[in-house]
């Protein structure tokens, strides 16, 4: 077996893993950036799910892209996609699917080991930030570019000191396919 051969086959497993570490550290000095353009923790949350929300209308496009995956019939099914293939194949991680409501239009995002908090703690003067809130922007962007309008905010969050992270996502409504209008 050749050397270029064994190495291509390595190759992206370590890319990877150098690049998930990458993205930690640049999204917390992105993070550490916002702290200082904005005045308040929540301005800087807010700032965060915008950015995710924009995020999430493009990285739709990149995960169909990549899947095969079918409409959704339902939210249910909605959130197992994307729970088991959307967060595995964008952070690498598995969030537990769990608390639905009764009415089936409301349930939590579990993640025990969050990616985005890698070597960080956030200081005692910003308590209030939810600092991976832009994990809520991109659920809402991704999911209004399929015709999902949701919610999604943090109930938990263990760099506030929680034993876990949890999102809570609520479905607003089900959009309608609209063609787009003429511009005459």
């Amino acid at each position: 077996e050749n050397r270029l051969g064994k190495m291509s086959r390595q190759a992206p497993r370590e890319i990877k893993k150098i690049s998930s570490e990458l993205f930690a550290l640049t999204y917390g000095s992105l993070v550490a950036q916002l702290i200082k353009d904005y005045e308040t923790d929540e301005e800087v949350n807010k700032q965060l799910e915008k950015m995710g929300f924009n995020i999430g209308q493009r990285l739709i496009d990149d995960f169909l892209s990549h899947t095969n995956i079918e409409r959704c019939q339902s939210f249910q099914e909605t959130m197992d996609v994307v729970t088991k293939i959307g967060f595995k194949m964008f952070l690498g991680v598995t969030p537990q699917l769990t608390n639905w409501s009764a009415d089936l239009k409301e349930c939590s995002l579990v993640i025990d080991d969050n990616p985005l908090t890698m070597f960080v703690e956030l200081p005692e003067r910003h308590t209030n930030i939810y600092y991976s809130n832009i994990i809520c922007g991109v659920l809402r962007g991704s999911l209004q570019m399929v015709q999902t309008k949701v919610e999604a905010r943090f109930l938990r969050d263990a760099l506030r000191g929680d034993d876990c992270t949890e999102i809570r996502v609520r479905l607003v409504e089900m959009l309608q396919d609209t063609a787009p209008q003429d511009d005459d």
